[in-house]
């Protein structure tokens, strides 16, 4: 499956409701999987997305596939990213989070190949 170096995340902006997923690698057909799985399959269509400008975001693929289904995309400014303030706080959290278990995973001598994906520590 290859290391996961990446945390796709959504965040419902009503409910604060988070969904993250790692990932060798962020490609459209990726994305669309998990929007798919993680958003479309458990709490309906969504009337927008919100993301940056990343190629994975903006492709044709994704373009015509959330057209289909009636989903709005809107991008933040590559110069204003916390104009997308939640999703900036959110993923500080989960970076501390993830930091927090990668020194917890060190100090029981595991390696980091073993660590627990989970992040269900309150931050």
């Amino acid at each position: 499956m290859g290391q996961r170096k990446f945390l796709l995340v959504a965040i419902d902006y009503f409910t604060k409701w988070v969904e993250a997923e790692p990932l060798a690698r962020i490609t459209e057909g990726e994305v669309m999987k998990f929007i798919w799985k993680n958003i479309v399959c458990r709490f309906g269509i969504p009337r927008e997305i919100i993301s940056d400008n990343g190629r994975q975001f903006q492709g044709r693929r994704i373009r015509e596939w959330c057209q289909g289904l009636h989903i709005r995309q809107r991008f933040t400014t590559v110069a204003h990213p916390q104009a997308n303030g939640q999703v900036e706080v959110t993923n500080r959290i989960l970076i501390q989070g993830i930091k927090r278990r990668l020194e917890r995973v060190g100090k029981l001598g595991r390696g980091a190949n073993q660590c627990p994906v989970g992040l269900q520590d309150n931050p």
